[in-house]
């Protein structure tokens, strides 16, 4: 009887051990302005898969992306750190930035903790941290990827590891591609932890719309490929319901940056600006999270929150010890912010934020609801000097205070020097392969 008793113990131990380690499925659309999916407001595009998420869930209403374009912003979603620590500057890989570099093996990515703490780890879509061995995706954590190694309007190779499997690929049947993918990992491996990393290239340019969403939406080819990127996510809910996966696993939707400026059907309203811009428009982005029975349904969280903080905040809840690398990796610029998602922080952990130019590297800081943009040509103001914007009271950054405030003009300035000088102190040069 006692034996009996210590293995129902131990078996409930196990159970709720594996309760605690979450699944995590972090979905990222690209190119996708804060204005564009019908929960965050647009009146045309319906987008019923995401919308029900957010309604189920966690919806975010100041979520920034690490970058204003596509590199930049994955490395800091990837390893929790400002790009400039990785030794970027200006570009993506493939323009501006040579394709002989790319995230450094040096840096500790999101799916190498990940791997370290047990789970097993799979990347299926765009990749766009270096095209060249070292850098490629099963070299930094994955243990299974299926990837385009660029943006799409950049390559037509669709690769397996170190195998390339179509060339060219047709672009329109990316977004179906890269779920049937996810989902095969999902079922693979429903009987131990994951970590599924499903970056569409959906809705970079150009815009082709699959066959099956072809003139379906209201809104011309963009509203088509949003819509059938919807119902694909809509796909991987299913499967983990399916499953008996779907409490047992935390979704992350979101965007690496904002708006493609070419793509005029993308939006970014209420702010100013779109990709390649600090302006608010061009890095706070869509960002829901839904995780049934542990984060509350319907919450909207208007806290600064950055795509750095995932890594910790992951960490936490993955119960991943982010300094069994510690020899290897850089300090994280990201927080844990769990209990802010849960509703039980007695302060929010983020107060401040770095914004970085996809060509100009720093441009501006944050503070509170204060924003400070040292050269006010970079918010797109003529004249010389600062400009200083009140976000709670000034979305759309017109309303230039610096006259007005400059004490806090002043120290936010000397914050964003101290910031900078730290940052580059404690920092490793950017990847670079050796040539051919």
């Amino acid at each position: 009887m006692h034996f009996i008793f210590c293995f129902v113990v131990m078996l409930a131990a196990s159970v709720q051990v594996n309760a605690e380690r979450p699944n995590v499925v972090l979905i990222m659309a690209d190119d996708l302005g804060y204005h564009d999916l019908g929960g965050y407001g647009h009146p045309k595009i319906k987008t019923p898969v995401l919308d029900r998420m957010a309604k189920r869930g966690v919806k975010l209403t100041a979520f920034y992306a690490g970058a204003t374009v596509c590199t930049p912003s994955r490395m800091a979603l990837m390893t929790g750190s400002y790009p400039i620590r990785l030794g970027w500057s200006k570009g993506v890989v493939g323009y501006i930035l040579s394709t002989d570099h790319g995230l450094s093996p040096k840096a500790v990515t999101m799916a190498e903790f990940f791997k370290s703490a047990g789970y097993k780890t799979a990347l299926s879509g765009k990749w766009h941290l270096g095209d060249r061995p070292p850098f490629r995706p099963h070299r930094q954590g994955f243990d299974r990827t299926f990837y385009i190694n660029k943006s799409n309007n950049q390559t037509d190779e669709l690769w397996r590891g170190d195998k390339l499997l179509e060339k060219p690929y047709e672009n329109r049947l990316l977004t179906e591609k890269f779920t049937v993918e996810a989902i095969d990992f999902i079922r693979s491996n429903k009987t131990k932890p994951f970590f599924l990393y499903l970056p569409y290239s959906a809705p970079h340019f150009p815009l082709e719309s699959h066959p099956n969403w072809e003139g379906k939406s209201n809104f011309g080819v963009y509203g088509d490929v949003v819509e059938e990127m919807d119902a694909r996510i809509g796909e991987i809910l299913n499967t983990l319901k399916k499953e008996g996966l779907e409490k047992k696993t935390l979704v992350i939707f979101c965007s690496d940056n904002g708006p493609e400026p070419l793509t005029k059907e993308s939006l970014a309203k209420p702010f100013r600006g779109k990709k390649w811009s600090s302006l608010e428009g061009g890095t706070r982005v869509p960002c829901i999270l839904i995780w049934p029975g542990v984060l509350s349904a319907g919450r909207e969280i208007d806290e600064m929150i950055s795509a750095m903080d995932l890594l910790p905040t992951l960490a936490d809840v993955c119960r991943i010890d982010l300094t069994k690398h510690s020899s290897d990796r850089l300090p994280i610029d990201g927080v844990n912010v769990w209990n802010s998602l849960l509703g039980r922080a007695k302060k929010h952990p983020r107060n401040e934020l770095l914004y970085w130019h996809g060509s100009n590297g720093f441009e501006a800081i944050r503070v509170g609801d204060w924003k400070l943009f040292p050269d006010r040509r970079c918010a797109n103001l003529k004249g010389t000097g600062p400009a200083l914007f009140h976000l709670a009271k000034d979305l759309e950054e017109k309303n230039d205070l610096s006259q007005q405030y400059p004490r806090r003009l002043k120290s936010m300035q000397a914050l964003a020097d101290q910031r900078l000088v730290s940052i580059q102190s404690k920092s490793i040069p950017l990847g670079q392969a050796e040539a051919d």
